[in-house]
């Protein structure tokens, strides 16, 4: 039988690609930290489980396709205390930010489109791309300055006929960057001056260090007819399972049109929204402590992975990764010998080679993304495995060897 050409055009995830030599290390019994994956290990507020918990009708119903009320309601408080104002109709709820994403796509791009973005990227947004046959039109960024936006020139000239938007998350996964207040002026006024939409990933909108600055796209009212804002509880609150996301645009045209999208899946799980609602009700202190945590993670990161000669990075100002080239000519086969051949005391590392966060052919060969998302005794632990196996590696010149074309693990 034959598969279509879309399925078959769609890359694996990067990320979850080395799960077999995981798997493989841990059959030996090493013990593998996980600095590939962004799952928080924060735990998420008592108050979702406590409203599922009083969760009381005898009937699990449809709820309505664009979200219960109660929810959108509280995504209303929440927004408000960021000085944005959405009235209910310009507010979904959708089956995490990965729905938000694909649906805002199918509503703004026509197959053979294309929307730009800065790269490296989230991995999915490739794939969400493929799926509904519309092209990522790469603005490539440096590690050497950070990962910040290229000139608005520079930015111009990718634009073509068939673009219909500029997709961006800020703060950004995976490089940590956040983009400043004139950066985010720069692509509105290129949005206003060639009629582009804005898809403006926020979900990681409270992890932002160093008291720097935040702006979001819905702060600047001149675009508001074209801005759509992805959001997630997924983040924010450590809640990657309950599967909540949104779309917020002051377009009403635009939601309306989304909304048949809603209605041709139904509803987004009773259950998780009833939790949900309540998450919004955190009060700000929350992310005060948790703001704190993660900037000292990052530092532990950061601060290690420096000491190793060769190593390029700027320390990232938000989310929770690091995106850093390293003195090395596969990123993958560097990451793949950590879990076949390296280990100190029965540990090692688990990283993600970055190549699958670039379009660009080639970009990212030699690049990781760490995410620091582990307690901090062990992060710091993992980082000094890291680094520890980043020297190992250089000095028995192991690049010669080909690791990543070898045959996966048995199981």
């Amino acid at each position: 039988m034959k598969y279509s050409q879309r399925v078959n055009s769609i890359q694996s995830s990067p990320i979850r690609k080395l799960a077999p030599f995981e798997e493989s290390a841990k059959k030996r019994g090493i013990k593998v930290y996980h600095l590939n994956i962004g799952q928080p290990d924060i735990k998420t507020p008592e108050e979702f489980f406590r409203a599922v918990k009083n969760f009381d009708k005898k009937v699990l119903e449809y709820c309505p396709s664009n979200g219960t009320e109660d929810l959108i309601n509280s995504m209303q408080k929440y927004y408000s205390s960021y000085k944005m104002k959405f009235s209910k109709d310009e507010l979904l709820v959708t089956n995490g930010g990965s729905e938000a994403l694909l649906f805002a796509l199918m509503a703004v791009c026509d197959p053979d489109d294309n929307v730009l973005v800065p790269e490296p990227f989230y991995t999915n947004y490739f794939g969400f791309g493929q799926s509904v046959n519309v092209k990522i039109n790469p603005i490539t960024t440096k590690a050497e300055n950070g990962f910040h936006l290229p000139s608005k020139e520079d930015i111009i000239s990718k634009i073509n006929p068939k673009t219909k938007a500029i997709m961006i998350s800020n703060p950004s996964n995976p490089t940590g960057t956040v983009y400043s207040y004139n950066e985010i002026r720069m692509l509105s006024e290129i949005a206003l001056e060639y009629n582009l939409w804005i898809i403006s990933d926020e979900v990681y909108r409270e992890f932002v260090y160093d008291n720097q600055e935040y702006t979001s796209f819905g702060n600047i009212p001149e675009i508001e007819d074209r801005v759509i804002i992805i959001d997630s509880i997924s983040k924010r609150y450590s809640a990657c399972g309950a599967r909540i996301g949104s779309i917020a645009s002051k377009n009403k045209g635009l939601i309306d049109q989304i909304l048949k999208l809603c209605q041709g899946r139904l509803c987004v799980s009773t259950l998780d929204q009833v939790g949900a609602a309540k998450l919004y009700e955190t009060p700000i202190s929350y992310f005060k402590e948790i703001i704190e945590e993660y900037e000292k993670r990052r530092n532990v990161l950061y601060y290690e992975l420096m000491k190793v000669d060769g190593v390029v990075c700027e320390k990232p100002s938000g989310a929770f990764y690091i995106l850093a080239k390293l003195p090395v000519d596969d990123a993958e086969d560097f990451a793949i010998w950590m879990l076949k051949e390296f280990n100190k005391n029965k540990e090692t590392v688990m990283i993600c080679p970055a190549q699958g966060f670039y379009s660009s052919e080639k970009l990212g060969k030699n690049e990781i993304r760490l995410a620091y998302i582990l307690n901090e005794k062990d992060l710091t632990t993992a980082a000094k495995l890291l680094k520890e196996g980043l020297k190992e590696y250089l000095s028995l010149k192991i690049k010669s060897f080909n690791y990543k074309n070898d045959e996966l693990p048995l199981s």
